[in-house]
């Protein structure tokens, strides 16, 4: 299977049973599914009955949206179905708060039907995807998910608008058979920024400048150390080649033997060579619009804590507090993002992007990192924050960009705004993994809703809900389980996400460690996981 929240190989590969199988792992564990589906009190706000046969009656606002309270208005009254496609909801879950006829299509359902926004097809026959895009475009060819769309169309009305993390040309060729409106930039275009290369020339050319480099090839140790020199780089480097998850296609080299241990993955490639800095590097969401670039709030990440994950250095969630970054930092970093927004501009993208920060710890420099444009793993958070409430969530004016609307925003009243209330806020989310070389059908696992921890650090469940919208405290969280009853779970796979209002991490002695509240949400939430040990299939089988 595909890791479904980033890309990600497995860490390991397994041969899975045949679904012929499934009946005998069934009866052997003997479970009572309807016992672990989630009770969810449908919120009147969610309850939409409308009757069949006669149209809504909607008074529209025709003019140009002129501020955040006709911007409101628009999607409270919004009467475009959209819908937002991926293996969970997880990035862009509660916008449904926000946004009329704003729909969820995933492959997994955490909620067993219960959300109310949430659509799973209920036959899945087993396919063993390869990645995020295979599963978007299992989903938009499946009969029921296409007679899900059709349902909620208007006859005449407009065409349905889709959203998702990861697309490829193959996406956009269904969706233009199909009628429906991809509302992102292409996928041409996605692939062409995504170059580490192509980010590090816009970003000069906007005024963005990266850490200190040069841009060339290098086929020896010693046609890299001339570039280097030339540059006044030094001879302590981080090289990274154009595509790629950054944690693979990134190498520290400061010595002959480290070129020549990655040069299989550097020779021949167009390289970014950088002088290495002690840094640290937070994430930056923000939206392209006709008014300008909207920049969302300052998030720093988890990465490589093996309670939480399989692969070295590997993502594992973000958290967002006061002092990610001191308030210098935090404007200068902001102005970094927003001149990269206006070099995007000439390129035809707009909409929503990410941008990696990287602050140097040493000299208080901010630099740009990578871009990457697209929805993220932080969109999570981002659209929960104190600004989002106080005017509307990040990604809403992703959808102005997309939908039939004109408006006219003072871009810079937003961010000033936003910059004044980001450190207002405390959210964190992790990505638990399976992390055992294990290979386990599943038979019991928790489920998703708001959790406590009580006095004796026990996680407890509270009670079933829709999202994490409502949580107070920091000993509370909400988990949305990705993997339940009758999945499978296998080294690397993705568990479930669990949101919280608290601080996951603190900066030990040595290096940044995770605190004793996060360590006991991912052992409870692990001790609920419960399957049966599965044997390898037979080659030929």
């Amino acid at each position: 299977m595909a890791n479904i929240l980033e890309a990600h190989p497995p860490a390991s590969r397994h041969r899975m049973p045949k679904p012929s199988d499934l009946d005998k792992l069934r009866h052997k564990a003997r479970t009572v599914t309807d016992q672990l589906s989630a009770n969810v009190a449908v919120d009147a706000a969610y309850n939409e009955s409308e009757p069949a046969n006669l149209p809504a009656k909607v008074l529209r606002m025709d003019r140009k949206l002129k501020n955040i309270s006709e911007v409101r208005h628009f999607f409270r009254t919004n009467t475009t179905p959209i819908f937002f496609l991926g293996a969970t909801p997880v990035n862009l879950l509660g916008l449904d708060r926000w946004v009329r006829k704003f729909s969820y299509i995933t492959y997994y359902d955490g909620w067993d039907g219960h959300h109310p926004r949430v659509f799973t097809p209920a036959e899945k026959p087993y396919v063993d995807f390869q990645s995020a895009e295979e599963i978007n475009n299992w989903l938009l060819e499946n009969s029921e998910v296409r007679e899900y769309i059709d349902s909620q169309c208007t006859p005449g009305g407009p065409s349905p608008k889709i959203a998702m993390v990861f697309f490829d040309e193959e996406t956009e060729a269904i969706c233009e058979e199909l009628g429906y409106d991809l509302i992102l930039p292409s996928a041409a275009l996605r692939t062409e920024l995504d170059s580490k290369i192509i980010t590090t020339k816009l970003g000069n050319a906007a005024g963005a400048p990266s850490v200190p480099n040069v841009l060339g090839t290098a086929d020896s140790y010693e046609e890299l150390m001339e570039l280097a020199e030339e540059a006044g780089l030094g001879d302590d480097l981080v090289v990274q080649t154009p595509y790629g998850d950054s944690g693979k296609t990134t190498f520290f080299i400061d010595s002959r033997a480290q070129f020549k241990q990655h040069s299989k993955n550097i020779i021949g490639e167009q390289l970014k060579i950088m002088k290495r800095i002690n840094n640290q590097p937070v994430a930056v969401e923000a939206v392209l619009t006709e008014c300008g670039t909207v920049v969302g709030p300052i998030l720093t990440e988890l990465a490589g804590y093996k309670e939480l994950t399989p692969y070295k250095g590997g993502w594992c969630g973000n958290e967002m507090h006061p002092d990610v970054v001191t308030d210098s930092q935090r404007s200068r970093a902001i102005d970094l993002v927003r001149k990269v927004g206006n070099g995007l501009k000439d390129t035809g993208y707009r909409g929503f992007f990410e941008v990696d920060v990287l602050v140097d710890t040493d000299t208080d420099e901010v630099y740009l990192g990578e871009l990457n444009p697209r929805i993220s793993g932080a969109s999570a958070i981002t659209n929960v924050t104190a600004g989002a409430y106080a005017d509307v969530p990040l990604f809403l004016f992703h959808l102005l960009e997309y939908l039939d609307v004109e408006f006219e925003l003072d871009v810079d009243e937003i961010n000033a705004r936003w910059e004044e209330m980001s450190g207002a806020d405390v959210w964190s989310h992790m990505i638990i993994k399976e992390t055992d070389d294990i290979l386990q059908y599943i038979t019991h696992a928790p489920r998703t809703g708001n959790y406590y921890l009580d006095s004796r650090g026990k996680l407890q469940f509270s009670r079933s809900a829709l999202d994490w919208h409502q949580l107070q405290t920091h000993k509370e969280a909400f988990f949305l389980r990705i993997y339940g009853v009758e999945d499978y779970r296998w080294k690397g796979a993705d568990l479930g996400v669990l949101v919280t209002k608290a601080k996951l991490q603190y900066e030990g002695k040595k290096k940044t460690k995770l605190s004793i509240d996060a360590k006991h949400f991912i052992s409870c939430i692990r001790s609920q996981y419960k399957g049966i040990d599965v044997p390898p299939a037979e080659h030929g089988n």
